[in-house]
């Protein structure tokens, strides 16, 4: 680092020392320092106390707490000339005991600081000050699980830097920041850096956690629901076959939404869905070639009327003209996320799959028999 000299128009280069040199002491000096200007951190902060240790059973101090401008709580540990090998596992505890704070508890701590530092003044009013609100219960303070560290000495191990780029790939916020003392003459300067995550890239490895959270927590969710729509389809089987349902005797339950069992006819399988708010029974499609499932749908409206007074109720015929697949539906709400509605969902399936097999055998069959006798015709 240099110091500049605009009337020589010259640079002077500035020496760089170890804080032991200059007998600086990290709770007298570099606390005070950042406890009175904390925006050296790059960022508002509001210092609501230092040497905490309003901890339940144990006398341990974090250095200083402070508050972003999110009502974040922020742990800020200091060391000197080497960052040690505990500093994380320190600030994690201390992160962990402060997470329970309530609003009251913060306001509580502030005012202790505020008339034992500061000579006094309202904490509430501070606070609301600081988080540009007019009242208190307008703000959230130490919501959920977001709290943050910040570390802070002029070298870090890799034991801690390796343990910071971990916690920040899990979405925990955590900041690194170099101080190197300078001197000048009598001149004494400080030179503080954010290293981890360094600001350019702070944006990008946020966002890349926050993909990765929300990739987790949809893979958790489908995990979840393969294991509610599995275990459906176990019970569904179950009962049929208790039921005497023959149609999915040779079917295993499976994680998918629906459940497939042959017709007869290729690719036009009957199926039953189990929905988030509904289940339904229908009739699907799938042939190959769009032309060819839109002639069989066309051959079994005709004959709507008839297959319909077989079913017992008006189904819902769905040809889906810009689709390959088309598709005859009944349907029926249930809450399929609630298994205590599953035994009155199974028995609605049992008796409309059944109602829907009954509706379609002989249609499906006549259109089965003119669909080989036109393959035979046509070798």
């Amino acid at each position: 680092m240099f110091r500049v000299d605009l009337n020589q128009n010259r640079l002077s280069r500035l020496s760089q020392k170890r804080f032991a040199d200059l007998n600086l002491r990290e709770r007298d000096h570099l606390q005070e320092w950042l406890a009175n200007q904390p925006d050296a951190l790059g960022e508002e902060l509001l210092i609501i106390q230092k040497e905490f240790d309003g901890f339940d059973e144990t006398r341990e101090r974090l250095d200083l707490l402070a508050l972003d401008k999110d009502g974040n709580l922020v742990v800020i540990e200091n060391k000197l000339d080497d960052s040690g090998r505990d500093v994380t596992w320190q600030a994690l505890k201390y992160t962990a005991y402060v997470s329970g704070l309530t609003k009251t508890q913060i306001v509580d701590i502030y005012q202790q600081y505020l008339d034992r530092y500061a000579g006094g003044g309202n904490a509430a009013v501070r606070i609301c000050e600081f988080m540009e609100v007019e009242e208190l219960e307008e703000t959230v303070l130490n919501p959920g699980n977001d709290q943050r560290m910040i570390f802070i000495a002029a070298n870090f191990r890799r034991e801690v830097t390796a343990t910071v780029l971990w916690l920040l790939s899990r979405g925990i916020r955590a900041q690194c920041f170099k101080v190197t003392p300078f001197t000048f003459g009598e001149e004494l300067m400080v030179d503080i850096q954010q290293i981890i995550p360094t600001p350019e890239a702070a944006d990008f490895m946020i966002g890349m956690s926050s993909k990765e959270n929300e990739e987790k927590a949809v893979q958790n969710t489908q995990k979840k629901r393969h294991k509610l729509r599995l275990d459906f389809w176990e019970a569904t089987l179950d009962q049929f076959r208790d039921d005497g349902i023959d149609l999915y005797r040779n079917i295993n339950p499976g994680k998918d939404h629906w459940l497939s069992a042959g017709s007869g006819m290729r690719s036009v399988p009957y199926q039953m869905i189990f929905g988030r708010d509904e289940a339904r029974v229908e009739l699907s499609l799938q042939r190959s070639e769009t032309a060819e499932n839109k002639w069989v749908f066309d051959q079994l409206f005709v004959s709507k009327d008839q297959i319909e007074t077989a079913f017992g109720a008006e189904l819902d015929w769905r040809r889906m003209n810009d689709k390959k697949a088309s598709r005859i539906v009944y349907s029926e709400p249930f809450d399929g996320f609630d298994r205590d509605a599953w035994p009155e969902m199974i028995n609605w399936l049992s008796a409309h799959i059944q109602k829907l097999e009954k509706a379609f055998s002989v249609p499906l069959s006549r259109i089965n028999q003119q669909i080989r006798n036109h393959d035979n015709e046509t070798g």
